[in-house]
């Protein structure tokens, strides 16, 4: 029997990780959204794409949360998109209050569950997710890091002429302005870039590393990225799928590691089949723990608004 996962939001995210998912097997799909006849639309054409691919993945769409029940994965890519000149930050209220919904609505079907989080702020959708459903810290991810990561990973590989394959980064921090990339633990080949590439070439990789997701709204002026994000989900999916131990940088809720207690925020983790199975602790320098600590008390500052 394949395992199952819900994509709550049939918009670009959402069907483009039900493709995804479908096309590697992972796992059947049931992909849910408030507007009548898209997800059941892009459902069918997802299935319909099957015997041209090869792939025997079922995918759903609903606009119940009925057809969700016994899903091992949850993911919530459902609320508005970003729009030019929009911070993260902005998307609070009109993200909230569908946030929690989806997330009652799913946990109530699925109480073993784990999930993803990817609607933006989506550190503070993580912690609006973790309070609705009452679920342990284990089982509410965000996905931001490894997006942040894979944005810095590419920008690396571009300007050293390299494969992306030979790149690994870390990106720390809340998933928006004040995420923290750290430099000194990111190489090409188990090289640190700060042996191949000037102090101002990192720096300038970095700050767009930061703006990587408002740099794509800019482009697209009337949406946002989300080839990227549902690449980065779909490993998260696999690895807790197929239990892997995978170590990615997610969003995850700290109780004491990196000396924050009460929070989301971006750390290396392992993840496996029960979710985040270790918060995996690096030594910071004093400029990084303070980079770090100021990007916390932003996502905190957003929380705020739910407690």
């Amino acid at each position: 029997m394949r395992k199952k996962v819900t994509v709550v939001g049939a918009g670009h995210v959402g069907a483009t990780l039900a493709q995804r998912i479908a096309e590697t097997e992972l796992a059947d799909v049931v992909l849910v959204d408030v507007v009548e006849g898209v997800p059941q639309g892009k459902g069918l054409d997802l299935l319909e794409a099957g015997p041209v691919l090869g792939y025997d993945s079922n995918i759903t769409g609903a606009n119940s949360y009925d057809e969700t029940a016994g899903s091992d994965i949850i993911v919530i890519t459902a609320g508005l998109a970003r729009k030019p000149g929009m911070s993260r930050d902005d998307l609070l209220a009109a993200n909230g209050d569908i946030v929690k919904k989806v997330a009652q609505e799913t946990a109530k079907r699925s109480p073993k569950a784990v999930i993803i989080v990817v609607t933006n702020p989506m550190d503070v959708m993580a912690f609006v997710v973790m309070k609705a459903t009452g679920f342990p810290r284990e089982r509410v991810i965000g996905m931001g890091g490894v997006l942040d990561s894979a944005r810095f990973r590419t920008f690396i590989a571009r300007e050293l002429g390299v494969s992306v394959e030979n790149t690994h980064a870390f990106v720390l921090g809340g998933h928006g302005d004040s995420m923290v990339p750290l430099p000194r633990y990111s190489t090409v080949a188990g090289i640190p870039i700060t042996e191949l590439m000037k102090k101002e070439t990192i720096e300038k990789l970095v700050e767009r590393t930061r703006n990587g997701g408002a740099e794509i709204v800019s482009l697209l002026k009337t949406g946002s990225a989300y080839y990227a994000p549902s690449a980065a989900t779909l490993e998260m999916v696999e690895a807790i799928l197929l239990d892997k131990k995978k170590i990615l940088p997610c969003s995850a809720w700290l109780e004491g590691e990196y000396g924050v207690k009460g929070a989301f925020a971006g750390v290396p983790v392992k993840l496996g089949a029960s979710g985040v199975e270790q918060v995996v602790e690096i030594r910071l320098g004093a400029d990084e723990q303070a980079a770090f600590m100021k990007s916390v008390e932003a996502v905190r500052a957003g929380c705020e608004k739910f407690t």
